[in-house]
């Protein structure tokens, strides 16, 4: 996926991964060849707008795309060295959890109410480790204190905890094995500012503690500032830009990016008004034809809706999907907005 990218210490490696939901004659271009990779340690969003392919990315990684209606049809995906699309559905059964948990974006849901949190968080110890249950249990209290909960509340059920400290909970439950990959999919939605601070810092001192390699998928730019270190852009079921944080956020470059920063409020510039992305997200089981983003963007020639746009790299880091940096295309972006 990159220029020149180092081999050192890559965690996961995705290549060309095309996922489709098929059902009833009508098939859903959900992820349609995403590239990208993960260092030991680092966190990369995935940014886009609901619909952008983001959630199903990271089911695949975890094999958990419901077949039938999903379908992985191309690709592959390489965690330390395995080929996890080759795996059977005991081999994944071992690493889920272990290897790689996935922080879902409900934590109302995401708990069992008829168990109390710490046989939860044990049950994944016991599953994963060689231990007897009184010292999964004894892990279970320490992780609870580890998210910032007394352990003595290990005998507590879920509805007796705020949506904040739910929240603690599936990330204690996430970490209880020290995984090598956390998946945090809009792991704040359903909080309130205060607490998603909080549940942040929290999730960003573990993972320097851990050094656990994080995807995180996000619309919200902020958190992304926040947290991140490598951005990926989601577009239509594409990575239409990547970068470091510096290369996003300083160097943006794809349209649909800057009208992602030019529909946020500018705290220096109040009377502004936002600028909103004209139209809406293309119906994954009709893409446009060419560049999908052409119906929306500002920039659009004729050869945008013949022509998709081939991966055009900026820097060793920073690569864009834009007919506008590929030559002699005579697409032409005449201003850098925002």
């Amino acid at each position: 996926m990159e220029k020149q990218a180092s081999e050192k210490n890559i965690v996961l490696e995705i290549e060309d991964l095309v996922v489709n939901y098929e059902t009833d004659g009508v098939v859903v271009h959900a992820v349609n060849g995403v590239s990208l990779r993960l260092e030991k340690g680092k966190t990369l969003a995935l940014v886009g707008e609901t619909g952008a392919g983001k959630t199903t990315t990271a089911l695949s990684i975890l094999q958990l795309i419901q077949d039938p209606p999903g379908k992985i049809r191309g690709g592959s995906i390489t965690m330390d060295g395995d080929a996890l699309l080759t795996f059977s559905e005991r081999q994944m059964e071992s690493i889920r959890g272990d290897k790689v948990s996935m922080i879902f974006q409900d934590p109302m849901t995401s708990l069992n109410p008829v168990l109390t949190v710490g046989q939860q968080i044990a049950e994944v110890i016991q599953i994963h480790q060689k231990v007897s249950k009184a010292e999964a249990e004894q892990k279970a209290r320490e992780m609870l204190e580890l998210v910032g909960i007394d352990g003595g509340r290990a005998g507590e059920y879920p509805h007796q905890f705020s949506g904040g400290m739910k929240q603690r909970v599936v990330i204690a439950i996430a970490l209880a094995c020290n995984p090598t990959l956390l998946i945090a999919d809009e792991p704040t939605t359903a909080l309130d500012v205060t607490i998603q601070a909080q549940v942040l810092e929290l999730m960003k001192e573990l993972r320097e503690k851990y050094q656990t390699s994080m995807i995180m998928i996000t619309h919200d730019l902020g958190i992304v500032a926040e947290t991140c270190d490598e951005v990926s852009i989601m577009y239509a079921g594409r990575i239409v830009e990547h970068g470091t944080l510096r290369d996003i956020f300083k160097e943006t470059r794809h349209p649909y990016t800057v009208g992602l920063f030019n529909s946020l409020p500018n705290i220096k510039r109040r009377q502004e008004m936002l600028k909103p992305i004209k139209g809406l997200m293309p119906d994954p089981s009709n893409l446009p034809t060419g560049c999908s983003f052409h119906p929306r963007c500002d920039y659009a020639q004729a050869i945008c809706s013949t022509r998709k746009p081939a991966q055009t790299f900026l820097s060793d880091t920073h690569f864009v999907e834009c007919l506008a940096y590929e030559s002699n295309t005579g697409v032409t972006i005449t201003k850098k907005e925002g």
